[in-house]
């Protein structure tokens, strides 16, 4: 660490008074103030100090706030230098943090203004309104969906429209099928379908508690049908709770199939 006087700050020189009494205090034996401990961070550190007549340190005080700035501007340093690294640095490197586990943190609860929002905390907007009936419990229904992460730059981790592009590239993908009331499904998925008419898309915001259950989307369905959606969504499911859970589904109603 650098010495006091390299940041700027000089303490008051010692004053001893010239005289008869200055020489005979020099001729004995010259005592100094006791030293206060110091915190146990400047321990087997060199560290320049000066004292006053009173016993006052001059140089602790200038020393703790140059230890807090120096540390802020590693922490900061750090962090600039892990947002740049690449994702799979990012992802191989998240540690667990009891400490902050089950808090929420880095999850976004927000409520938008133009969907509507139910009493589980399922937020909808239909993109376009069904013509045809509504799905009753224990009928089957046939859906197309896509599927994104809010939290984790908007990726999408499941197309619409069967055909994939760049690295979802692959063949046409079967419609998704679930029976109402199965429990085959994510809750919020369960709910968004139950109240659409055979015709409509509906847009949905799912919070992590009507998502997938144990943050494993192998219990239920909808599963993306790509490694490179598996990968997307499972990287935010698994994160150690710093990155937003929250999901967003676009689903169209193609069939309802009566029992």
């Amino acid at each position: 660490m650098a010495s006091i006087s390299a940041i700027g700050y000089l303490p008051k020189p010692l004053r001893i008074p010239v005289g008869k009494a200055s020489i005979m205090r020099r001729r004995s034996r010259v005592t100094h103030p006791t030293p206060v401990e110091e915190p146990e961070r400047f321990q087997n550190r060199t560290v320049s100090s000066s004292y006053d007549e009173s016993g006052t340190v001059y140089s602790r005080r200038v020393l703790e706030r140059r230890e807090v700035v120096i540390s802020t501007i590693g922490i900061l340093a750090g962090i600039m230098w892990n947002a740049s690294k690449n994702e799979v640095a990012v992802a191989s490197e998240f540690a667990d943090m009891p400490a902050i586990r089950g808090k929420d943190y880095g999850k976004t609860k927000m409520r938008y203004p133009d969907y509507t929002e139910t009493e589980s905390g399922l937020q909808y907007k239909d993109l376009r309104a069904g013509s045809g009936p509504t799905p009753k419990m224990g009928e089957t229904v046939v859906v197309d969906w896509d599927g994104y992460t809010i939290g984790y730059y908007g990726r999408i981790f499941e197309a619409r429209n069967k055909t994939k592009g760049g690295s979802f590239e692959g063949d046409d993908k079967d419609f998704f099928k679930f029976r109402i009331g199965s429990q085959q499904v994510i809750p919020a998925f369960e709910e968004a379908v139950s109240g659409m008419a055979l015709g409509g898309i509906r847009r949905i915001i799912v919070p992590p508690e009507l998502g997938y259950p144990e943050n494993d989307f192998s219990r239920s369905g909808p599963r993306p049908t790509t490694f490179s959606g598996q990968r997307a969504l499972d990287f935010v499911l698994k994160n150690q709770g710093l990155i937003d859970k929250t999901l967003l589904f676009d689903i169209e109603l193609l069939k309802i199939m009566p029992n």
